[in-house]
């Protein structure tokens, strides 16, 4: 359970230094924006997202079992953490994400980082599908530039509620999002290790301030970003509060863990390495725990932000180091000057996150597989969309678990009454 980051500093040099501050600085300039939109999306402060990001994706690096696994907030948890902020308010999110980093250490340390490879494919596929359609439908009010006094949490209410406010559409809005989301694709085809996404983001914000287009700002809207880490503190705990908020607790556990080895994973096929799962599980529960202390969001390994790394020439954890250090540097000289970004490019933005994130180019796969596993894919997306995400993780892991035994032809259990 070493981590990653003291089996490379032996021999570490000049050269690799230079590398890993290139692709440090890269990977920064495209968590910045998506920090930014994460946190307005799950219901947070603007600023919650980047105090997660450098406070967590510090820890990640500094102690995760990956190479060059970037942590930071993502679009997976929007769900769980608007939904918590919901039900118990913010100070409930950070006890939750206080109490999952704990439930992570624990895993770590029974060494439980293998058991990702027991959730069903199809689960976490179905899941992270329904994930991005709930992700995309909270950012149609924003892309559209409606007005609406409240947004519904659940999935139908707010489609009928987005609907209702159809009158107030703005065309601005929708021009600002739309130029942001082309110019983020032609952007990424045309130079793949070019952060795009702060430019284009950039861009369709400059472009509202010079023409005083009626949009939205995070200013406007939030305030000013703020300009300094806040000071750590713990959050006020009770017995009661901690059981009326487990639930929530092993839901960002379950995620963060999941997300995070598989975000390790893939990178292990792009630089052909070997992660350590354990102690990627307590790097992980570190940084929430961190990230919590802070006032932060729930943390886990960034697949998208990670991919960047590796495309931008990252190979040591040194890199995830340099653009935690760099979202710090920004926060502290250039807050104002990302307050200023648009609503509406900060929406399209992860509309086009969340299309990246449901992955459209395996559907044709998925629906040639067992049938069984297409109703699981299935089952569990519907239940992340129009239920709860704990229903859907549940229910899902549970029936694919029992379609697995039924494939390996598990004997029946033995009824027989026993003699007494």
């Amino acid at each position: 359970m070493k981590p990653k980051l003291m089996t490379v500093l032996p021999g570490y040099s000049r050269a690799d230094l230079s590398r890993d501050t290139l692709a440090g600085v890269t990977v920064a300039m495209v968590a910045l924006p998506l920090s930014l939109a994460i946190a307005i999306a799950s219901g947070a402060d603007p600023g919650a997202g980047l105090v997660t990001a450098i406070i967590g994706g510090f820890l990640v690096s500094l102690l995760g079992g990956s190479r060059v696994q970037i942590g930071g907030p993502t679009g997976a948890f929007i769900v769980v953490v608007y939904g918590t902020i919901i039900a118990h308010g913010y100070d409930g999110l950070v006890i939750a994400t206080l109490m999952a980093g704990v439930l992570l250490l624990i895993a770590g340390v029974l060494k439980a980082g293998k058991l990702i490879e027991l959730v069903p494919e199809p689960v976490i596929n179905g899941f992270t599908i329904g994930i991005a359609v709930i992700i995309a439908a909270s950012q149609l009010k924003d892309l559209l530039g409606l007005t609406m006094a409240e947004v519904p949490a659940d999935f139908l209410p707010k489609i009928e509620a987005l609907w209702a406010a159809r009158d107030t559409f703005n065309g601005a809005a929708l021009a600002t999002g739309l130029g942001t989301m082309v110019l983020i694709v032609l952007l990424r085809r045309a130079a793949p290790r070019f952060p795009g996404l702060v430019v284009a983001v950039g861009l369709g914000s400059a472009v509202v301030a010079l023409l005083a287009l009626p949009v939205d700002t995070i200013q406007s809207r939030f305030g000013a970003l703020p300009a300094t880490l806040p000071t750590p503190a713990l959050p006020e705990l009770s017995l009661a509060r901690m059981q009326e908020l487990l639930p929530s607790a092993v839901v960002i556990a379950f995620l963060a863990g999941v997300e995070s080895l598989l975000s390790a994973m893939v990178a292990d096929r792009m630089i052909e390495g070997k992660h350590r799962p354990n102690a990627e599980m307590l790097a992980q529960g570190a940084a929430n725990i961190g990230s919590s202390l802070f006032g932060g969001l729930p943390v886990t390994g960034a697949i998208a932000r990670t991919a960047t790394n590796v495309r931008a020439g990252g190979r040591t954890p040194v890199a995830g180091l340099v653009h935690a250090t760099t979202i710090l540097v920004v926060m502290l000289v250039a807050a104002p000057l990302a307050g200023k970004l648009a609503m509406p490019a900060l929406a399209g933005l992860l509309i086009l996150t969340a299309w990246n994130m449901s992955e459209p180019h395996k559907w044709r796969g998925y629906m040639a597989g067992r049938r069984s596993d297409v109703v699981l894919l299935g089952l569990t997306l519907v239940l992340t969309v129009l239920a709860d995400l704990t229903v859907a993780i549940a229910v899902g892991v549970a029936l694919g678990l029992a379609l697995r035994l039924a494939r390996r032809d598990a004997p029946p259990a033995d009824w027989t009454p026993r003699d007494k």
